[in-house]
């Protein structure tokens, strides 16, 4: 029997990982600042985006975002967010944490928002479109980003899975190939945990278009403290102590820790990527071409953080492809089956559908060219049984 093949499986670079830990033990510091710095400085360089704050998880980041914008803006409980059906369940619940509505709008075939969707569903309470990423795709992210700017709409991109996935960008009349997507949003969050492409134990980052947003971004996430202790440290005069407190904030900042895996993951994220695109491209050639695969937008350079098919009798499949020892996924339930979401169960039959249908394939750097094979050879033995 073939070892077991795990949908995920996250590569660490142990060496120089624990060489970034040991640092942070030796002088004592392993919280907020420090290596959360000197990530956050690497990641800036790295994207060409100007404002990055390190914090615990993409969904604490989410929260944030939405409660900076809610404020700021001068949002009432109750106004809506439009969303997708077809995510993890953190990006909905951070609209909820705000007392703000998802309203759900359908997806196209790239299970990315449809602009013409999100249109239908606008009412006088809209005040946002949260976009997600869905595997590294970015869909009609570019349209929909036209509509909200000439709207008045504001727009979160969640892009958990999205570090890596690149475009060309205009900068000053210079085109500036494959810069990394989230730019252009008026806030980006980005996830770090364990098995996406940048992966630490877990954490995430925020960046704000709006400078003033990511100062106050960073003293939410410190439980509303002004100054947060690593400045306090390097503070001159008598009240390194003393610090006020602005708003009803959380614990939500990254540590060092997280940021020293964070700074040599950061350094091996195209490379490593572009394995992922080879393992895929190995699955567009060799699947079966009954199966629905689905299609990346090419504009972008996708980060393939999923390589994801759409069968008939998915159960049935997955249950085949078990008993073969090959563990896939699903990414996602439809958000509106769930309870809390309920009162959108019907609204949205294109996400119901690829919800029903939808599988993520193994996708993961410890993948040899056999796993891949094998796993092709298995999915096209199921696909030719019960599809």
């Amino acid at each position: 029997m073939k070892n077991a093949i795990q949908l995920f499986k996250p590569k660490y670079r142990n060496k120089e990982i624990l060489k970034e830990i040991e640092e942070c033990l030796n002088i004592g510091w392993t919280g907020l600042g420090y290596k959360t710095i000197e990530f956050e400085e690497m990641f800036k360089r790295y994207a060409d985006i100007p404002n990055a704050h390190f914090v615990s998880s993409n969904t604490s980041g989410l929260h944030i975002a939405l409660k900076i914008l809610k404020d700021v803006n001068k949002w009432k409980d109750g106004d809506e967010v439009i969303t997708t059906p077809i995510t993890f369940i953190s990006t909905n619940h951070s609209i909820l944490y705000n007392n703000l509505k998802p309203a759900f709008a359908d997806v196209d075939d790239s299970l990315c928002l449809d602009l013409e969707s999100i249109k239908s569903k606008i009412t006088k309470k809209t005040k946002a479109v949260m976009f997600v990423g869905i595997g590294g795709n970015m869909g009609q992210y570019q349209n929909i980003l036209s509509f909200c700017k000439n709207n008045g709409l504001k727009l979160i991109l969640d892009a958990a899975h999205c570090m890596g996935t690149k475009a060309n960008r205009g900068y000053e009349g210079v085109v500036l190939a494959e810069t990394q997507v989230g730019w252009d949003a008026d806030v980006t969050v980005y996830s770090f945990q364990s098995v996406k492409n940048l992966p630490t134990a877990d954490s995430g980052m925020i960046c704000f278009e709006n400078k003033d947003y990511d100062i106050l971004a960073r003293k939410l996430s410190w439980l509303g403290i002004d100054k947060d202790t690593y400045k306090r440290t390097s503070q001159k005069g008598n009240y390194k102590w003393d610090y006020d407190v602005i708003d009803l904030g959380f614990k939500s900042h990254g540590n060092s820790i997280m940021a020293s895996m964070a700074k040599v993951a950061l350094k091996y994220l195209d490379e490593d990527n572009e394995n992922r695109r080879r393992i895929s491209n190995m699955y567009d050639t060799g699947l079966n071409e009954r199966i629905i695969k689905i299609k990346h937008n090419p504009m972008y350079k996708s980060s393939k953080h999923l390589y994801q098919i759409r069968v008939n009798n998915r159960d049935k499949i997955m249950e085949y492809l078990n008993d073969h020892n090959i563990f896939p996924g699903v990414h996602y339930k439809d958000n509106t089956q769930y309870d809390m979401y309920s009162y959108g169960y019907g609204t949205c039959p294109n996400a119901h559908k690829i919800s029903e249908e939808i599988i993520s394939l193994p996708l993961h750097l410890f993948l040899s060219e056999d796993d891949v094979k094998y796993v092709i050879e298995k999915v096209n033995d199921a696909v030719n049984i019960w599809n």
